[in-house]
Order: C-alpha cells, then structure tokens, then sequence
C-alpha cells in the first residue's frame, strides 16, 4: 500500500511523466517516505544532494544563496521535485530548501534513478529531452534579466 501511495505521488509529479507506470513503481520501490518537522533543513546550500524530493504535503521554502541569488520562494503544490537536477547531477546545490510547515515527500535517490536509465534507453532519452527542455525555459526566462544588467551597465 506505501509503495503505491509513493507511486502516485510520482505519477503527480511533472518530472516523472517521463516514466511509465513501471518505472515508476520501480523508483517508488527505492525511494523513501520522509517526514520534515516545520523548520527543518531538506537540502543545505553548498551540499551535495543525493536524490530529488517529491512532495506529497506541506510547504516548503526554498533560499537561494551566493552572489546574485534572487529572492526565497515557496513549494507547496503536491508532486513538485525538488532538486530534480540532484537525479543525474553529483554537484552542490545554491539553494537552502526549509520546511514551512511539517511535511511529507518522497525522497527518490540518484543511484536508482540512474540504474533505471541505464537499463532504458528510452527513458534515458526522454530524460534528456526534459533537462534539454527545463533548461531552455531556465535560460530564456533569464534572457530578459540580463539585457536589463547589460543596459545598467552602460
């Protein structure tokens, strides 16, 4: 029954409409359901995540930090990743993730998900269409903010 409670909490998830029902069963069956009490840290700045969270309930804040970090945010929409990059990315993040209020995700990690894109290449390419596509729409929502930088500048 947990399992597919952690199955549908992925099938919410934007990210993992790239799985299929299987895989998704699969990564359910590696992940792990965490609980957050209010004020408690998921992710520090400078730390190297090793998997994403999916989340089933609750609010969370995320700070970005270092120069140039834009201002905190909240994450409360069920089936939000966070820190979907940590799935395929051995890197430290820029962003300190809190938990507002207590919360509840699925913590999916990265080995998993990468055993399972070796094993599909399919799945492989489908993800790589997603992070191609995710940082496209990153990239251009940044274009406008640096013709302002570039214009201040002269």
């Amino acid at each position: 029954m947990i399992r597919d409670e952690a199955a549908a909490a992925l099938a919410q998830a934007e990210f993992f409409d790239i799985c299929d029902d299987e895989q998704r069963r699969m990564l359910a069956f590696a992940g792990d359901r965490r609980h957050f009490d209010a004020d408690a840290v998921l992710y520090q700045a400078g730390s190297v995540p090793h998997g994403a969270h999916v989340l089933i309930s609750g609010t969370l804040k995320a700070k970005p930090e270092g120069k140039g970090a834009s201002k905190p945010y909240a994450i409360s929409e069920p089936g939000s990743v966070v820190s979907s990059m940590a799935l395929i990315l051995d890197k430290p993040r820029q962003v300190t993730f809190t938990a507002v209020t207590d919360c509840e995700t699925l913590f999916v990690p990265r080995h998993a998900f990468l055993k399972l894109l070796q094993q599909s290449p399919d799945l492989a390419q489908r993800a790589v269409a997603r992070i191609e596509r995710d940082l496209g729409s990153y990239l251009g929502a940044l274009e406008p903010v640096g013709r302002r930088m570039r214009a201040g500048e002269s």
